[in-house]
């Protein structure tokens, strides 16, 4: 959905958020809480999309019982990323102090970092001696801007190579891209099967995530770490290329362009193709008795590797503090109670979604409740994982990584060319 088709309901978000009022003083990071008094409790703010599996509660509920003098008063935002944001932003410009700590989809804190709308965390993570090495590498780089670290890292996702285990041999499983197309070829058409792969290719913030993952595979970078655009080189080229050719190839369907991640699934879960390229909710939904023709037959594999390996692209959701908090203190505890072992454990176990401390994956009450998390394959994946090109214009890159590839894959543009119009037009938006 286009921005500026969201400013109504941005508006309304708002006014929610804002309760009608808004603080026009300094940010919170030049200055500590106020609240001096044990004894007094602090109310907190903390905002994020629709919770759907009611883990918020529990979570705020465990928090208070620890720390007695902080009250956590939750409001819920629609499920719809863009909607989010844009109520985001805009109450964030008009200087709302009226919540304190954001959930931020793993593409924005760079954006909202440059914009002065959350506060560097370091000085809290020195201070409290929190080894960012236990997070995920990429949920940590995702949330890192010029040097500082600006969110900390909540919820996890990657994507996989998810398979029909009672079609698909062991040897068989596809190690490379070239592999796979020589293996979904092998298995398309059998047992009922329509397609050999299906994917993600059309227009959206999808495509951007599949492109990163041929890109990255074959060793090609969007932007580097000084920030400087290096799309263009034969890597990039080769990965792009690579992502043509299979979706212009006769293993996908002949509409892959309009696939999303649900017409994947749909499609997958219907048993017409052995092999789908999606993101780690498509094991449980696979397993679903109520819509699911091949329960109990799946089987899960690391992407397939370029010449530099096996890339996924890294989903997730990381925690931000609003510079125009009035109490950021008692906001870092609720931030590092919920990114912390105590609050991811509680949030896995409940809702299912990725810890993104690491150190989780072997817990025992974690792995009760999410078997597959202990599947190494899983774990290789999600280690692998990279962020999407770090830049606080984000969205606007995202536009022109969409335009271009798509493009690229509908034969309007060959892959050399698509790559050489991303160079300039990112270019150009980051010299802004």
């Amino acid at each position: 959905m286009k921005r500026k088709a969201m400013s109504i309901l941005s508006l309304f978000l708002v006014a929610i958020l804002i309760l009608g009022g808004c603080s026009s003083g300094s940010k919170s990071d030049q200055k500590e809480s106020k609240n001096n008094n044990s004894n007094k409790k602090v109310k907190i703010i903390f905002s994020q999309g629709k919770d759907t599996t009611k883990v918020v509660p529990k979570i705020i509920k465990a928090f208070e019982k620890e720390h007695p003098t902080i009250d956590v008063e939750f409001r819920e935002l629609p499920s719809d990323s863009n909607a989010q944001h844009d109520a985001y932003v805009t109450a964030l410009n008009a200087k709302s102090s009226e919540f304190d700590v954001i959930s931020l989809d793993v593409v924005w804190p760079a954006e909202f970092a440059q914009a002065g709308y959350v506060m560097p965390l370091d000085r809290f993570i020195q201070r409290d001696h929190i080894s960012m090495s236990e997070y995920n590498k990429g949920a940590v780089q995702a949330s890192q801007f010029n040097g500082k670290q600006w969110a900390m890292p909540r919820l996890g996702d990657a994507a996989l190579l998810f398979y029909r285990k009672d079609l698909v041999s062991d040897k068989d499983v596809p190690k490379t891209w070239d592999d796979l197309q020589r293996v979904a070829s092998k298995y398309q058409g059998k047992n009922g099967t329509k397609y050999g792969y299906l994917m993600q290719a059309k227009q959206y913030e999808g495509l951007v995530c599949d492109a990163v993952e041929f890109i990255a595979s074959y060793g090609g970078q969007f932007i580097n770490d000084k920030g400087e655009v290096v799309i263009n080189s034969p890597e990039a080229i080769k990965g792009l290329q690579k992502m043509v050719d299979i979706t212009n190839s006769n293993i996908v369907p002949g509409n892959i362009n309009t696939f999303t991640e649900v017409e994947s699934h749909t499609s997958f879960i219907n048993g017409e193709s052995p092999f789908i390229r999606n993101w780690t909710y498509n094991y449980a939904i696979a397993n679903d008795k109520t819509q699911s023709k091949i329960v109990g037959k799946v089987g899960v594999a690391p992407l397939p590797a370029g010449d530099k390996g096996s890339v996924t692209a890294l989903g997730g959701w990381q925690l931000g503090i609003s510079a125009y908090s009035k109490h950021p203190k008692e906001a870092w505890e609720f931030v590092k109670f919920l990114s912390g072992k105590e609050g991811q454990k509680i949030t896995a176990i409940e809702s299912g979604n990725i810890p993104t401390l690491t150190s989780l994956f072997q817990d025992k009450d974690v792995l009760k409740a999410n078997p597959f998390f202990g599947n190494k394959q899983f774990q290789e994946g999600y280690a692998n994982a990279v962020p999407r090109p770090v830049a606080p214009n984000y969205q606007e890159i995202s536009d022109i990584i969409q335009i271009e590839v798509s493009k690229a894959i509908n034969k309007e543009i060959t892959a050399k060319q698509a790559i050489q119009e991303m160079e300039t037009q990112i270019k150009a938006k980051l010299a802004k």
